[in-house]
């Protein structure tokens, strides 16, 4: 008899033992053992319980509601979306300064299950909201000059750091070429603080690199000790080096072809410029001025409203490794605990952070992305000869709004590259041929749809027509729908009428920006 069988034959005669006669329980007793093999007692047991308590059912309470997703998401989508870890310690700081600036009314409960919720909760709530990112190309060329007199430092030295001791990357801005002149930023991380800066280099060089760190040491709270760097020339250089000498700073390098001795900065490459500038080209003064706005705003949503995790030891066992992190904290966190850090540069992070609106902050780097993404610059083979100045910034035509991206180049062998022109027409079938009016329409109606959700929608629509192989022709098709439609929204819309002038916006604008005196001629 099975185990269902048995509670069944159980529940049944229950009601009969409760009410018969003492002979009639012993029969009853009997018969039940008989069938089931039950000991006597527990028997005995199961028949004396009160069928209320058998019929009740333990429903599973649900501790987070759907108020408390709404508000947790809306938290994490202002916090840049930033991972449970982070996220989780940084709540009651983040949910008071939403509130004092407005953006956020919750009630206590739903304050009270924010502030409790575990990292891991965090990540099951939020599973729906997680996107991918795509990567980018390497640009660094190795420079050989004074290698033996930089000293090499590598990912095992930074324990026992004090503020002030800076790695140094460079981030290219190349689109699909390498060719030409492009814009680069210069990265910097302070080993201690995580406080990070961002510039524009209008050209890969060392006068660039030099006038670039320059300038960001003079808005840096803190005092540059020692700089870190990769084997690129634009780092390896003797205006550099003598730069460092002069000021007292300690110039160290990596060890070629080893990332991980760079582990901070490679990793803030990705998560901070990657994520917020993109993969496209850009060139010119003008690309520079609005890559420039856009990392004024940047440095100060990052520092001071984006926590970070800081490894704090390893423990080996066998061949598993179990990395223990502190507690996430922003970069302005960590510069007011360190003790190195002055009174006087204290007190003006904290004027300042006390000003700031995360929201408004985040709203306008939305704004500085797109009027960027409006300088970028589609490769088009030149017939110009190749010592035209790099100065020379007349307007590019903006062909990413309207064209998908040229071809890459072909390698033929191991010296020779050739490209082929792009096409002009088309040398097949539109498989949206008859459906496209109908795809626009839905996209008209929701500038937000996936190509998954609208190859579904034209699936039902022409059931004959599309197989469900035409994904990748549905994602282009959006991908240049959505451009045509933020470059009409911006044509409609004077630039100027973006920026306020709220008291938030002015503290952005004069908050120690770097200086534009970064162009060198």
């Amino acid at each position: 008899m099975s185990m269902q069988a048995k509670k069944e034959l159980v529940h049944r005669m229950r009601w009969q033992y409760l009410e018969a006669n003492r002979k009639g329980k012993t029969e009853i007793i009997d018969a039940v053992i008989a069938a089931t093999g039950y000991h006597r007692k527990y028997g005995v047991a199961v028949l004396r319980k009160s069928p209320t308590r058998l019929k009740a059912v333990r429903k599973p309470l649900r501790t987070y509601d759907e108020e408390m997703k709404a508000a947790l998401v809306m938290i994490w989508k202002a916090a840049n979306c930033i991972c449970s870890k982070r996220l989780a310690p940084f709540l009651p700081e983040f949910v008071e300064i939403l509130e004092r600036f407005g953006h956020l009314k919750i009630s206590s409960e739903v304050k009270a299950k924010l502030f409790a919720v575990s990292p891991a909760t965090i990540d099951r709530l939020l599973v729906e909201e997680r996107k991918q990112h795509p990567r980018g190309r390497a640009t660094t060329r190795p420079g050989n000059l004074l290698k033996q007199q930089i000293k090499i430092r590598t990912f095992a030295e930074w324990n026992d750091v004090e503020p002030g001791f800076f790695e140094a990357d460079l981030v290219a801005h190349c689109g699909n070429h390498v060719d030409g002149s492009f814009l680069n930023t210069l990265v910097l991380i302070d080993i201690a603080t995580c406080w990070i800066e961002c510039a524009p280099l209008l050209r890969k060089s060392d006068a660039d690199v030099t006038a670039a760190l320059n300038a960001i040491r003079a808005v840096l709270p803190i005092t540059l000790l020692g700089l870190d760097t990769d084997n690129g020339c634009e780092f390896i250089n003797f205006e550099l080096f003598e730069y460092c000498e002069r000021e007292k700073i300690t110039f160290t390098r990596s060890r070629p072809y080893k990332k991980n001795d760079q582990a901070h900065v490679e990793q803030k490459n990705g998560s901070v410029v990657r994520r917020t500038v993109g993969y496209d080209r850009f060139e010119g003064v003008d690309a520079w001025n609005r890559l420039m706005n856009l990392y004024r705003v940047l440095r100060l949503y990052i520092n001071f409203f984006q926590p970070s995790c800081k490894l704090v030891k390893k423990e080996r066992t066998g061949s598993r490794v179990r990395k223990i992190y502190d507690r996430a904290r922003t970069p302005y966190q960590r510069v007011l605990e360190a003790p190195q850090v002055s009174a006087d540069s204290k007190r003006k992070l904290t004027d300042l952070y006390g000003a700031l609106d995360p929201v408004a902050l985040f709203d306008q780097l939305g704004h500085l992305q797109t009027l960027l993404l409006e300088a970028a610059t589609d490769y088009a083979p030149s017939e110009q000869p190749t010592n035209v100045s790099v100065l020379n910034v007349e307007p590019q035509p903006e062909h990413h709004m309207t064209e998908p991206n040229p071809l890459k180049p072909v390698r033929t062998s191991k010296r020779a590259y050739h490209r082929t022109a792009p096409r002009s027409g088309r040398t097949r079938k539109d498989p949206l041929d008859g459906a496209n009016d109908f795809a626009r329409q839905l996209f008209n109606k929701d500038h937000c749809i996936t190509g998954a959700e609208l190859l579904k929608r034209l699936q039902e629509k022409y059931p004959d027509k599309f197989t469900g192989r035409e994904l990748k022709t549905v994602q282009r098709r959006l991908a240049i729908w959505r451009r045509e439609h933020i470059a009409n929204q911006h044509h409609a819309q004077p630039h100027s009428a973006a920026f306020d002038t709220s008291a938030c916006r002015q503290i952005l604008t004069e908050a120690n920006p770097l200086a534009p005196s970064l162009i060198t001629v």
